[in-house]
């Protein structure tokens, strides 16, 4: 493949595509993800922080430099930052475990290995498993998904 090729195949909005699927399967466990789906969706979910955190530091700058404001604009807009956070953190933990676990099927793994989570150290064998190719064959949890 040449690189206008990718170029083409790579297109944005395959890329955003690709990103909120996880969101358009909100709760399906069942099945298998590819590690494209994972880590674009874990690229999403960087981005789409990484913008909740612009916009409260650009508030605060706006609120801090042109309004003058006092430490009571501060702390309700670190308040109101928190509260982003926190409604992106709550629209997203399920569709978060649904890929993940079928991240896990695709590597031939139960979902009910992702409570290694809740263990110190847990989180590493998950990104072991997010790393390593799927299983190139159908497996108990469904076929081959399509795609990388």
């Amino acid at each position: 493949m040449h690189l206008a090729d990718y170029a083409a195949y790579f297109s944005r909005n395959d890329a955003v595509q690709e990103m909120i699927l996880p969101l358009k399967r909100y709760a399906q466990f069942e099945g298998r993800a590819n590690r494209r789906e994972y880590w674009m969706f874990q690229l999403f979910l960087l981005l789409a922080g990484a913008a909740v955190c612009v916009i409260a530091l650009t508030v605060a700058l706006v609120a801090g430099l042109v309004l003058d404001a006092d430490s009571s604009w501060m702390a309700g807009i670190t308040i109101g930052a928190v509260a982003l956070v926190g409604a992106l953190w709550l629209a997203t933990i399920v569709p978060l475990i649904a890929v993940t676990v079928r991240r896990l099927h695709d590597c031939n793994q139960s979902g009910w290995l992702y409570l290694l989570a809740l263990v110190p150290g847990g989180g590493v064998v998950i990104l072991i498993f997010a790393l390593l190719p799927g299983t190139p064959q159908d497996n108990p949890y469904g076929p081959v998904p399509a795609g990388p």
